[in-house]
């Protein structure tokens, strides 16, 4: 059962941030993670503040750059179908089309999809792991099959989004909008590494909502695209996936952005993988070179090795797909 909380459904930011300011307040954006945290004891809200009556935070236009800006509380079914996504940004389309099921996509937001909480079943158990306050990871020793290869410290788990890579390759930054004012942090600096801090994901403050998305322009020649592994096809999270975007010039890659997923407690970049398709064109071993380097620095826990041939899998498979 979910415990007892006020609600409020403010029809401004102005009037949102104001609320969320309160101790023991929680945003609710499509509601699909949140209540489930709610009524799993993983953590408490005295108020729940409702993003829904906000227009300016949901559609999409375009940005005087040439990019494109999307609001926090469009849906993954709007991103997914949206004709200047799939022109421009193809890999965003098939991360959002790629995430939970229709019904989930319909309900569920770009921005809570960015910032839904640890899927990690001691983290979302009875266990006082150490992101709860407790002081060891259960999952290094217990049962780890679908914990991170890349990245563990403290604490394993694996980031669930299927969008944050995604919106990692393509240089991507966030608005973030609290009581004090405004300010915007790139997607790759927006998620907190267990080594930093392992009680938190984001660097959002109390009171502060991510409220825009703001995609830059390709350069011509881009082509992207997201390969998600999972263990049903219907529904499910990540085992590994891998979000690619490459720009092209005379049938050779000028520059290679892949981003990782299910893998870490991040979007895990590999500088090693992109490295060795620069000045290269795509092709079959080529392709499998880059898949060799991805996974250069994994340490896989004891049930969870398998992720690295996902990965190479994945990352393989992904560049085939763009050539």
């Amino acid at each position: 059962m979910i415990p007892a909380f006020g609600y409020v459904r403010p029809s401004t930011l102005a009037e949102a941030t104001a609320a969320l300011a309160a101790p023991g307040a929680r945003a609710h954006a499509g509601g699909t993670d949140l209540l489930g945290c709610l009524r799993d004891g993983v953590f408490t809200a005295d108020k729940v503040v409702s993003l829904s009556g906000i227009p300016e935070l949901r559609g999409l236009r375009k940005n005087l750059d040439g990019g494109v800006i999307i609001g926090a509380m469009t849906t993954l079914a709007e991103v997914a179908r949206e004709p200047a996504i799939l022109a421009g940004y193809a890999a965003l389309a098939d991360g959002a089309l790629s995430a939970a099921s229709p019904q989930l996509r319909n309900q569920g937001t770009l921005g809570g999809n960015l910032c839904q909480r640890p899927r990690c079943w001691y983290y979302r158990g009875d266990f006082h792991c150490a992101r709860k306050g407790g002081d060891k990871c259960y999952a290094a020793e217990g049962e780890n099959q679908f914990h991170c290869i890349f990245g563990g410290d403290v604490c394993f788990y694996v980031h669930p989004s299927d969008t944050a890579p995604v919106l990692t390759a393509f240089d991507a930054a966030l608005r973030i909008t609290g009581k004090q004012g405004s300010r915007s942090v790139p997607v790759a600096q927006f998620f907190v590494a267990p080594a930093v801090d392992y009680t938190r994901e984001t660097v959002l403050a109390p009171g502060e909502v991510v409220t825009e998305v703001v995609l830059p322009p390709q350069p011509a020649g881009t082509r992207s695209t997201y390969r998600k592994l999972r263990a049903r096809g219907s529904w499910d999270f990540a085992l590994s996936g891998a979000a690619v975007v490459t720009t092209l010039d005379g049938g050779r890659v000028r520059r290679a952005r892949i981003v990782l997923s299910g893998v870490a407690p991040v979007p895990w970049r590999v500088p090693a993988a992109e490295r060795a398709l620069v000045g290269q064109p795509i092709t079959a071993a080529t392709a499998r070179a880059a898949a060799v380097a991805a996974v250069q620095g994994a340490e896989p826990l004891a049930e969870n090795g398998y992720k690295i041939e996902l990965v190479r899998g994945a990352v393989e498979e992904a560049l085939l797909r763009l050539a």
